[in-house]
Order: structure tokens, then C-alpha cells, then sequence
């Protein structure tokens, strides 16, 4: 019996060891402070600030003068006296058609006309005189007027053997040659006046009543990506088009060096209509199911804190987001960082930060 009292002994003193250890582990376990520390993140506040009014399309631009040359009459092309990229001034012959008969005819019709003209001066003589009967002097002025008829015919069909340029402007791609053999559906190159630009583009109807001439564009392209244009809208359709319900609108481009015509640009006109919006920065606005998130940092019990905020956004320019709803002027927003943040985070930020 004596030796069971030593084996229960030393197992209450072993498992009380056991209790103790566990208790003093616990003790120390539930004295200790497992709250996660502060998040550190970026911050901004909220400010309010006058953005003008812009209404957003995309256009092609033009020239003011352009047009696409063809022939007046079939024929064998026998000359091209301009090239690709050429500036030439109006009136300047392009391309020359095969005119050897009308050229022979023309010359046959200006010696007859000179005979005809010889003729009727004697006669104009002769009836003062009252040496021909008058039918012959009316004969004589008529067989004149014929033969500067038909001079004036056969000039004019000269004219259609040639392609002259209708303005001062720069040649594109020639796409006919020496030798070709082309009618009046034929192009046989382009003409641009890159002299005055003009971009036209459409608008939603909704937007009409707030359309003036005059009101400033801003226009930037792939082409010039770090590069704006400035113009202006000129034309204003006078109809709304029924297939689309948009209106059709024309800008003139105040400076539009090393555009061209048929060039995809993006634009903005200012209605000139300033409003005063909150602003943040880009990176403050976050994306959740429930729609376009803003952490909002608010301090509480001596801590900050962050509280995501359900916001509508506008629209973006250089760097910051427009809050037309969900969001005051002056509240400070995390920027950086949102990822690790939920709600009733503490976080920690730069004091100084604007």
C-alpha cells in the first residue's frame, strides 16, 4: 500500500507540474496584445477645384480644300509633269492625254477661221461701198462666227486632255503611268491643300443646345502623342442625323502642322461652362462589387482609421479623378495601399501629406 501512495504522489506532483506550466503559459498568453499593427499606406485629401466642361468625340481630319483628279475624257496618258509629295501652284498641268487629232484640227480650224475673218473684213468694205448685196455680208459675218465656234469647240475638247490642278495644293501617290490607257472614272491622283485643316466628327443630340461656333477644341493623335492642337468649332449641321441621332460638327484647325487629311484624332470641346468639382488622385479610387470604392481615413479613439466609402466618379484629367457624389471636400483618402486595407483598419500615413 505504502508503495501506491509513492506512485500517486509522484503523479500529482508530476501532472500538477503539467497544470502549472499550462496555467502560467495561458496567463501570459492572455496578457499579450494580438492586435495587427497600423497599415502603413499613402494619403491625399480631397480638394475642390474648377475643371472646365469638355465633351469628349473622336474625328478625321480633312482638308479644306482636296479632291481626288481624273480625267475629263478617255485617252492614252503621253506625259506626268508632277510627282508624289510636289507642292504646285493652281493652274499647273499634272498629266497630259494623247492629243495629236484634236491638235491638227485645232490647227486646220485657226487657218480657216483666219480665211473666214480675211472674207468678211473685205466684205465689211465692200458693203459700205454698196458693191455686194447685204445677204452676202450676213453670209460672210455668219460663215465668221461659225469658224470661231468651231475653234472655240475643239478647244474645249483640247482642255479635256489635260489634268490641271483646280488649286494650289500637294500631290499625293500617282497611280497611273506613261502609256496607260484611262477614261473619266480613272483617278489618277489626289490634290491637298494642307494649308487649312479641318476635322469633322458627330456629338449625341443631347449636347446640341450647348454647342456655339467658335467654342475651343482640342485635338491630340497617335501620331503626336505628346503633342496638342488647338481649333476651333466652325460648322454646326442643321439637322439631327434620324440613323445615329447625333449631330454632325466641323472644327478648323488653328495649327495642324504634320497632320493629314484622314488622319484618326481624339478632341475635347470646352462648353465654357467651368463647374466646381472634388478631385483625388487616380490611384485613390478602388473597384469592388458594390461599385467605385474610396478608403477614407477618420480618426477615432486616437487612431486613424479607414472606412471605404461607395463613391461616383466623373472624369479623369492629368493624374486625378472627378467625385460627383459619396465624397466631401477636405477628407483625407488613401492613394497607395488600398489592397491591405478593410474596414476599420488602423492605418499609419505621412502627417504632412497633401
Amino acid at each position: 500500500m505504502r508503495a501506491y501512495r509513492y506512485v500517486i504522489s509522484a503523479l500529482a506532483i508530476i501532472f500538477g507540474g503539467i497544470f502549472l506550466y499550462l496555467y502560467i503559459q495561458f496567463s501570459a498568453l492572455s496578457n499579450m496584445d494580438f492586435t495587427p499593427p497600423p497599415i502603413s499606406i499613402d494619403t491625399a485629401i480631397a480638394k475642390t477645384e474648377t475643371w472646365p466642361s469638355l465633351i469628349h468625340s473622336v474625328g478625321t481630319i480633312r482638308a479644306a480644300r482636296g479632291v481626288n483628279l481624273s480625267t475629263e475624257s478617255d485617252g492614252e496618258i503621253i506625259s506626268l509633269k508632277a510627282a508624289p509629295g510636289q507642292f504646285i501652284e493652281a493652274g499647273t498641268i499634272i498629266l497630259e492625254l494623247n492629243n495629236r487629232e484634236a491638235k491638227a484640227k485645232q490647227e486646220r480650224l485657226k487657218a480657216t477661221l483666219e480665211l473666214k475673218q480675211l472674207l468678211f473684213d473685205r466684205d465689211a468694205q465692200l458693203i459700205k461701198q454698196k458693191s455686194i448685196p447685204k445677204s452676202r455680208y450676213d453670209q460672210s459675218r455668219a460663215h465668221l462666227r461659225e469658224a470661231k465656234a468651231e475653234l472655240s469647240e475643239i478647244n474645249a475638247v483640247l482642255d479635256t486632255k489635260v489634268v490641271v490642278a483646280p488649286f494650289s495644293g500637294t500631290i499625293g501617290i500617282i497611280k497611273v503611268e506613261i502609256g496607260d490607257y484611262v477614261d473619266t472614272d480613272t483617278e489618277v491622283t489626289s490634290l491637298q491643300d494642307l494649308s487649312l485643316l479641318e476635322v469633322d466628327f458627330s456629338l449625341p443630340a443631347k449636347h446640341a443646345p450647348n454647342l456655339e461656333k467658335g467654342q475651343a477644341i482640342i485635338l491630340t493623335t497617335d501620331a503626336f502623342s505628346e503633342q496638342v492642337f488647338p481649333a476651333k468649332l466652325r460648322d454646326i449641321d442643321s439637322r439631327i442625323d434620324p440613323s445615329t441621332r447625333n449631330v454632325l460638327l466641323r472644327g478648323e484647325l488653328i495649327n495642324g502642322k504634320g497632320l493629314l487629311p484622314g488622319m484618326f484624332v481624339r478632341l475635347s470641346i470646352d462648353l465654357g461652362q467651368p463647374r466646381d468639382l472634388v478631385t483625388v488622385p487616380e490611384t485613390a479610387v478602388g473597384y469592388s462589387l458594390q461599385g467605385d470604392t474610396i478608403y477614407v481615413i477618420r480618426n477615432k479613439n486616437n487612431q486613424s482609421l479607414a472606412e471605404p466609402t461607395i463613391v461616383q466618379v466623373g472624369e479623369s484629367r492629368d493624374g486625378y479623378t472627378s467625385i460627383l457624389s459619396g465624397l466631401s471636400e477636405g477628407l483625407r483618402v488613401a492613394t497607395a495601399g488600398q489592397n491591405k486595407l478593410f474596414q476599420g483598419a488602423a492605418v499609419k500615413y505621412d502627417q504632412d501629406a497633401n
